[in-house]
């Protein structure tokens, strides 16, 4: 049976915090794939307006580069809108109707999930995984009945997408919080001044 990752966000940059938990899922789930789903629009921020998906697609597959085991996935950026977890788990149940489908969420969206779009359905088709986060719980948060799911060991690190976006604004160097090629891409192309 493959075991099939889905890591949804919006990416908007991708760093390294990003990417230890991609490794960490990998190795912890015994993943056979690993998928990056971008957002077109995230329903939990409705007033962040993301950088063009162009863009967090290109610094997405840059990160990536190399990584056979690990994918972007374009679904919710070409589906446009608000982005819906449960959209993109019927399209992988679809395509994958025999695969164990873990759902990568952080620590902060279980108590929200019966509040998910047709959470009931959404709870059927995918197990959560929590992400860990810096002086975060040891153990995997209580997850609201019918939601099943477990919290990854992985490599906690204090890193946000905003903190990246407010250091380039501010002129401070990002090296060593983003893959070399994704600074380069931010800095060549003048992305979030």
């Amino acid at each position: 049976m493959q075991r099939i990752g889905l890591f949804g966000g919006s990416f908007d940059p991708v760093h390294l915090g990003h990417l230890l938990v991609a490794q960490a899922a990998r190795e912890e789930l015994d993943l056979t794939r690993l998928f990056l789903i971008p957002a077109a629009q995230s329903p939990f921020k409705p007033e962040n307006k993301p950088t063009p998906a162009s863009e967090r697609l290109r610094l997405l597959r840059l990160a990536l580069a190399g990584k056979d085991w690990c994918e972007v996935d374009e679904q919710e950026v070409k589906r446009g809108g608000v982005s819906y977890t449960i959209d993109t788990a019927r399209d992988y149940t679809r395509r994958f109707p025999q695969a164990q489908l873990f759902y990568l969420i952080g620590e902060d969206h279980v108590a929200q999930l019966p509040k998910w779009r047709e959470a009931e359905e959404l709870a059927q088709l995918l197990e959560f995984v929590v992400i860990p986060r810096p002086g975060g719980r040891e153990s995997a948060p209580a997850f609201p009945a019918p939601f099943r799911g477990r919290k990854l060991i992985g490599f906690p690190l204090g890193l946000s997408s905003s903190q990246i976006r407010a250091r380039v604004k501010a002129g401070l160097p990002i090296c060593h919080l983003v893959p070399v090629e994704v600074a380069e891409a931010i800095h060549n192309n003048r992305l979030y001044l």
